[in-house]
């Protein structure tokens, strides 16, 4: 479990850090092409995939908690998620069509949609965690 001081900072911030990480996300698929360094070895092992997919993971997670604090119903996990999914996707629309040197990759889109469905797939997770969390508050 994360330290006490990181829980409270993240539950107390929690709509302040998904907006952040809205933004965040944004401004890294804003960026023009020629600013991203490039490493053909890290192409090799699919670094960047996984780095889409951690993003929209944390995205999603910080969704939830939104969700959790507000107490909504637990269907509202899947539109979130979906939500998620679909920022993913207009993301990598913008960056063909309007982002410089930026180009779309399905394989980029794939792997956003991946972290929000693995993030998901942990929510019972999360919430017993943040549950335990608020038992620390009592």
């Amino acid at each position: 479990m994360l330290n006490s001081g990181i829980s409270s900072f993240i539950f107390r911030h929690t709509t302040f850090l998904l907006v952040f990480w809205i933004l965040f996300i944004f401004l890294l698929c804003a960026t023009p092409g020629q600013f991203i360094p490039t490493s053909h070895w890290l192409e090799l092992l699919s670094v960047d995939k996984w780095v889409h997919a951690g993003i929209f993971f944390v995205l999603t997670i910080l969704f939830f908690l939104f969700a959790f604090k507000r107490n909504q119903q637990e269907g509202f996990l899947y539109v979130y998620t979906v939500l998620g999914v679909f920022y993913g996707v207009g993301l990598e629309v913008m960056q063909a069509r309007w982002f410089s040197n930026r180009s779309f990759d399905y394989l980029d889109m794939v792997a956003n949609a991946m972290g929000g469905v693995i993030a998901l797939s942990m929510h019972k997770v999360i919430y017993s965690w943040f549950k335990r969390y608020l038992k620390t508050l009592d």
